[in-house]
């Protein structure tokens, strides 16, 4: 790699790292906002917010560095053309394929990064942030037990707790679910336990009666069943999650490859869906070195001009999102139909078709022409 070549890929870096920072801030104060109002609704603390958002953190980063390539190689090569320097380089005899090498080594370097973070570290914060909500789920659940005192965790709901034995059995149960106005339900127990499953905590009530009332137009219908032991879902009353099993994405790619019945059971997918997911991570990479060659290829048909290249940046955000609309298209047609997994790879597949066709049109446009008077003088 000679000078010029270091040099462009050090003006690409530190334009990188700008619009890096700036980006993942905006998308993670977003973020963190909407974070915020749960757990401190929910009567979290300042630290939990702040470990979930860094959790989130790694997630946000892999999406924005892609778009931060392309704006670094965007405003890059739009400075370069505007101090004439991209002139000077062409000038010396530098083709646009030539000029085009940093940029591309540019691009791999971010696909590095990304690659790092959708194999390692997203799967890592993300299996992180899952084990953190299940407690905090529970700590909510533990915030209901407060006997003496009608609660309400939800709209519509209703529990009242007699008393709490040291052991932790609960004494004289009352719940209402009121949420749906055509069926409201009433549990009574003499006593109660809350126990810990796979979907969230449960409450195990024991000799009780379930009331349920359904008004009617003309009368209402009222039904009573006494029952020795009867479940309720405590996770669905305080908005648990209802995932019902844990995310592939919490995963390493070599398991989604080669999924056992373990990780099937636990997440209750598919093998086709668990290697597609898997694809998804190996194909998001190559997303990088195609947006940097975008922002640099639209740029570099244009030329110099006094008035600045501000119509190829919009010609370079406008194929950037034409690339982004195919990720989006192909994933979701290959989230249809799993063993359609090759298709992943399609838009990088095309947006690195788009660059060569843009430097290939760039450099016949550099060529000089001679007349035919010409070539006879010479």
């Amino acid at each position: 790699m000679n000078r010029i070549d270091r040099y462009i890929l050090k003006l690409m870096l530190i334009f990188f790292g700008f619009f890096a920072l700036v980006l993942v801030a905006v998308y993670w104060v977003n973020r963190a906002v909407s974070l915020f109002e749960n757990l401190i609704a929910d009567g979290q603390t300042a630290l939990v917010v702040l470990e979930f958002t860094l959790l989130t953190l790694p997630l946000v980063i892999s999406v924005v560095l892609p778009v931060a390539a392309f704006a670094a190689t965007a405003y890059g090569t739009n400075r370069l053309s505007g101090d004439s320097e991209l002139v000077a380089m062409q000038a010396a005899g530098l083709s646009p394929w030539r000029l085009a090498r940093p940029v591309l080594a540019f691009g791999i370097l971010v696909a590095l990064m990304v690659t790092m973070l959708v194999h390692a570290i997203v799967p890592m914060a993300r299996a992180q942030l899952a084990a953190r909500q299940d407690q905090i789920s529970e700590n909510v659940t533990a915030q209901l037990l407060n006997p003496g005192v009608f609660q309400y965790p939800a709209p519509g709901l209703t529990l009242f707790i007699r008393e709490m034995s040291p052991l932790g059995e609960l004494g004289g149960l009352f719940l209402e679910d009121a949420r749906d106005p055509a069926s409201v339900t009433s549990y009574s127990a003499d006593s109660a336990l809350i126990l810990r499953a796979e979907s969230g905590p449960m409450l195990l009530m024991m000799n009780g009666v379930v009331q349920a009332l359904r008004p009617g137009a003309d009368s209402p219908l009222l039904s009573v069943t006494r029952f020795e032991e009867m479940t309720y879902d405590l996770g669905g009353m305080i908005g648990g999650s209802d995932s019902g099993g844990r995310d592939l994405r919490d995963y390493s790619t070599r398991r989604l490859l080669t999924p056992d019945q373990e990780l099937l059971d636990a997440t209750g997918a598919t093998p086709q869906r668990a290697r597609l997911e898997a694809h998804e991570r190996l194909a998001k990479p190559l997303l990088s070195p195609v947006a940097a060659m975008l922002g640099f290829a639209t740029l570099l048909v244009g030329g110099f001009s006094r008035f600045g290249v501000w119509r190829q940046v919009a010609w370079a955000i406008v194929a950037l999102i034409f690339v982004q609309l195919l990720t989006n298209w192909a994933a979701n047609r290959a989230g249809d139909e799993p063993s359609l997994w090759p298709i992943v790879y399609l838009p990088a597949a095309i947006g690195g078709l788009i660059c060569a066709v843009l430097l290939w049109i760039s450099g016949r446009r550099k060529r000089p022409r001679y007349s035919g008077s010409e070539q006879e003088s010479a």
